[in-house]
């Protein structure tokens, strides 16, 4: 019965009155019912409801702005208009044609989210690359707080310097303070410590008491707020006149930047807040401490530098023999320690392996895998691989008998 309904959709309770007219008219008079049909519907969306919300939804994509349904009722709201849910206008979206379903995206609610408690506890930077309208590469600089998503100050370089860092988080602090925390990537020009180098950006920060901190190697994910930044951003540029100049992709950054702060809701934000007023909906985090001087300490080794891994998969330092492995043979690693602590990076700036400092006169130091290495009170001496002795067995001849 059920299926026989579904194939020629029509309820069970239409049947059953077929059926029973069937029985007291006759199949002819039963074949002139028809199912009943709704002269109203209550919760149907009004037309003109749709066709703001699809206007709202081309005005916003012609500008390179968000347009999906989060961002089509948050416009409409702070206009004054009542939209119905998301689930409702992304079915509208659907019917209309302009969205393409995803039933396999991962939900919203699966997503694990780490955010800082207050602004200016932890600020973010990341460098991302533009054409201009002459086919010349250009680099934007963009700095958030990551408990607001405020867009603290963008600019336009001509490459990712470190002088280029400083002056756009020098504008941040300027306009909002001075942060507790900085994150950057690894990259020379931000924070290339992981790399065996001082950083201008480093010396800038820490002399201000800001801790300069760095995600690790190949992690995307750990900047990627600022990533996600990027790319409302490229979307916005796309739909702009290519800028000539670097003056002329300025201007359009600032634009982007005074929308993305003030009129547009931001869905990582409690709801209906743009970033600005989550800016301003938290007690800022205190400026830090001015550093305190580093007391020289005497006789302390100072060294930052790099060493080519030997053929034997290892690195000379302080006169010890380091065991950086066979995979690393022909590289250079960078090496910083101080008076306590030795440690080694790759090329890329990933940890290899840390120590301790060792007693003076340490011939050897492992990494702790089996390298064919034994250790003895006095270092570790290679292990001696005993042959066995062939020995050849003579077989006594009698002798001959004399007659």
């Amino acid at each position: 019965m059920s299926a026989f309904c579904k194939q020629h959709n029509v309820s069970r309770a239409w049947f059953y009155q077929v059926r029973a007219a069937a029985q007291a008219l006759g199949p002819v008079k039963a074949l002139e019912k028809r199912p009943p049909i709704a002269l109203r519907h209550p919760k149907t969306t009004p037309a003109s409801m749709v066709d703001l919300l699809l206007g709202t939804r081309e005005e916003l994509e012609k500008a390179g702005f968000d347009a999906g349904p989060l961002s089509v009722i948050a416009k409409l709201r702070r206009q004054g208009f009542q939209p119905p849910s998301r689930a409702t206008v992304a079915r509208i979206f659907t019917r209309a044609g302009v969205v393409v379903p995803e039933p396999k995206k991962k939900p919203r609610s699966a997503y694990i989210r780490f955010v800082y408690p207050q602004p200016n506890a932890c600020w973010q930077i990341d460098a991302t690359e533009w054409v201009l309208a002459c086919g010349t590469k250009v680099t934007i600089f963009q700095l958030i707080d990551d408990h607001s998503r405020l867009a603290l100050a963008s600019l336009a370089a001509s490459g990712e310097t470190s002088e280029a860092a400083i002056r756009v988080v020098t504008t941040s602090i300027d306009r909002h303070g001075v942060p507790q925390r900085f994150l950057s990537d690894n990259g020379a020009a931000l924070n290339p410590t992981r790399l065996g180098r001082r950083g201008e950006l480093v010396e800038f920060l820490k002399a201000r008491g800001v801790e300069p901190i760095t995600g690790k190697p190949y992690k995307p994910t750990t900047q990627g707020k600022n990533e996600r930044f990027h790319q409302t951003l490229h979307r916005y540029l796309k739909q702009q006149p290519p800028a000539t100049t670097l003056e002329v992709l300025q201007t359009q950054i600032d634009a982007f930047d005074r929308y993305y702060n003030t009129e547009r809701e931001h869905q990582a934000l409690k709801p209906g807040m743009t970033p600005h007023e989550a800016w301003n909906a938290t007690p800022k985090a205190p400026a830090p401490g001015p550093p305190e001087p580093e007391e020289p300490t005497v006789g302390a080794e100072r060294f930052s530098g790099q060493r080519r891994v030997g053929r034997d998969g290892n690195v000379t330092v302080l006169g010890t023999h380091f065991k950086m492995g066979k995979k690393y043979i022909g590289t250079t690693v960078n090496i910083i320690h101080d008076d306590t602590d030795i440690m080694f990076f790759d090329s890329l700036g990933s940890e290899i392996i840390s120590h301790p400092i060792p007693p003076k006169g340490t011939p050897y130091v492992g990494n702790g895998k089996p390298s064919g290495i034994a250790a003895d009170p006095a270092g570790a001496v290679r292990k001696r691989k005993i042959r066995p002795v062939k020995t050849t067995t003579t077989t006594e001849q009698p002798e001959p008998e004399t007659v």
